[in-house]
């Protein structure tokens, strides 16, 4: 969904091309190195790939504060995406602590 909403972000609003190619990135790189964990056998490679997914998530939102400081995102966009960041965040979070 986060990827998703990033996605409609880029296509949506405008950004220079470094501002779209970060974003897209970053919130690819969340879905891949979800689905890429999720592939591994031994918690530890499970948790490392949660521990760069969760990374990926704090980039967006670095990257979503900018472009709010700028002027491209109002407040109130600015607010979902991150309440969606922080939420995503919470759950990598959990699944990072069950596999340590």
């Amino acid at each position: 969904m986060f990827h998703q909403n990033a996605k409609e972000l880029i296509s949506n609003k405008k950004l220079t091309s470094y501002e779209k190619d970060q974003l897209s990135r970053a919130s690819f790189s969340i879905v891949l190195n979800i689905a890429e964990g999720s592939g591994r056998f031994s918690a530890k490679d499970r948790r490392n790939f949660f521990v760069i997914t969760r990374s990926s998530v704090f980039e967006c939102v670095a990257i979503l504060d900018i472009l709010e400081d700028n002027n491209i995102l109002s407040k109130e966009e600015f607010d979902s995406l991150e309440n969606q960041a922080d939420e995503f965040s919470r759950m990598l979070y959990a699944m990072i602590k069950n596999l340590s």
